[in-house]
């Protein structure tokens, strides 16, 4: 299972509630900025591992207000970069040279095959069906593409206050998942600072279509 012993899936109904709540939350610049460092180790693995993105197709799912499709704009120019998040209070702060796009992650509204690359940092923990999620997500992606999911580790659950719809992950959970779809697969426990030890909160998977 892809939740915490005791929780049960959020219904369908409750898509509506988190876009609420996310909505909602695009007020907060505090708790859910428009920037962040790109010296986070969020950032810099997504580079490593994705490489030289100019003239690359690249799809950020669960945006937000677009604070890691910034930085990569910013790092490469020639990049196409689309930003995609349920919340439309998120996306109108997404930055000038980022196309934004409202939906589901459960239902991209994208080809097959239409990405380079994508990536999905904190925001598969929201998704209100994982499976789903993580199909839409490797489809979008065309053979050969590499895909990088980031989110928090499902044995450290409690660590912090979450809503009642959030999801943690192990990591065969969604190695498995991934590999419906994906020809290489790998994960591993990652830091939120690159000159930090992990401390088991944090899991980055990478993949190849």
């Amino acid at each position: 299972m892809f939740w915490k012993k005791k929780r049960v899936p959020a219904p369908d109904g409750s898509l509506q509630e988190i876009a609420r709540h996310f909505n909602q939350a695009a007020a907060d610049e505090e708790h859910f900025p428009s920037t962040i460092d790109p010296r986070i180790y969020h950032v810099q693995l997504i580079f490593e591992y994705f490489g030289d993105l100019n003239g690359r197709r690249v799809l950020d799912v669960g945006c937000g207000k677009g604070r890691f499709a910034r930085v990569l704009a910013e790092r490469y120019p020639l990049a196409s970069m689309v930003g995609f998040d349920l919340a439309e209070a998120m996306l109108r702060h997404v930055p000038e040279g980022v196309s934004a796009c409202a939906g589901s992650m459960t239902a991209l509204p994208f080809p097959s095959g239409a990405f380079d690359c994508a990536y999905a940092t904190e925001s598969l923990e929201h998704a209100v069906d994982i499976e789903a999620a993580v199909s839409e997500l490797c489809r979008v992606v065309r053979p050969g593409g590499r895909i990088v999911i980031i989110d928090k580790n499902a044995r450290q659950w409690g660590r912090l206050k979450t809503p009642e719809w959030e999801k943690w992950f192990g990591r065969k959970e969604l190695e498995k998942l991934l590999r419906r779809h994906c020809a290489k697969v790998l994960s591993r426990p990652i830091s939120y600072w690159q000159d930090a030890a992990p401390d088991g909160l944090f899991l980055a998977w990478m993949a190849e279509r």
